[in-house]
Parts: C-alpha cells; structure tokens; sequence
C-alpha cells in the first residue's frame, strides 16, 4: 500500500522554501502537485488538484496558514495538512492543530523529519 504516489501541495510565501520543500520531497519520491504562496491561493488550488497532503507555512501575505486550515477543512474535513512553523511560533501550531491541521514540522527540517511526518499523516492516523 505505502508504494502508492502520495501527491503534495507545498503552500510558503518564500520561493526558497518552497523550490527547498519541493527538491526534499521530489527526492524522497513524493510528487509535488502544485505550489501556492498564500492562503487564498492555497484553498483554490486544493479545489482543483485535491491533493492527499499540504504542507502549508503559518505565516504568508493574504491569508494566513491557520485562516487556510480552517477554510480548507470545512469544506474537505478529511484533507491532511501539515504545518511549517519557525521554532518560535508553537501558540500559532497548537492553534493550526486546533483548526484542523494533522501534524507540524518545525524550520529547519530534515529530510527524516518530512518523510516520517508525512508517513505517519498519510498511513498511520
């Protein structure tokens, strides 16, 4: 079951991370379906792709990673996202997990930190 392609959204404000995101995961052999840069852009491109993860950064322009969550789980309550947070941003985390969101990954990350968040997101819960 675990060699089914899980497909991923990268949601950050920051090219860098995101072109960084996509290299780890792209590398680990998970396929990067689509990017957004904020909030809003993230809930429309997750209509149209639904993917099976979004690994969505708290803090972007427009909309914010939690206002994301929450409108993204209202409308899809099954969708597994994922929150990227700076290591100083744990009230906004909890507060993700609260709207909705699966699990975090703290910047920096590694990549066993990605690919076993995912796994335990995608297979375990």
């Amino acid at each position: 079951m675990k060699n089914i392609k899980v497909r991923i959204m990268v949601v950050d404000d920051s090219m860098l991370m995101r072109n960084k995101l996509i290299k780890v995961l792209e590398g680990l052999r998970y396929e990067v379906v689509e990017t957004a840069s904020d909030g809003v852009e993230a809930i429309e491109k997750f209509r149209e792709c639904l993917p099976d993860i979004v690994t969505m950064d708290i803090s972007m322009p427009n909309m914010n990673g939690i206002k994301a969550v929450e409108a993204i789980i209202k409308e899809f309550p099954k969708a597994k996202i994922i929150m990227l947070s700076a290591i100083n941003q744990k009230a906004l985390v909890v507060e993700a997990i609260e709207k909705g969101a699966k699990h975090y990954i703290v910047k920096p990350f590694s990549e066993e930190k990605i690919r076993s968040v995912i796994d335990q997101v995608m297979w375990e819960m």
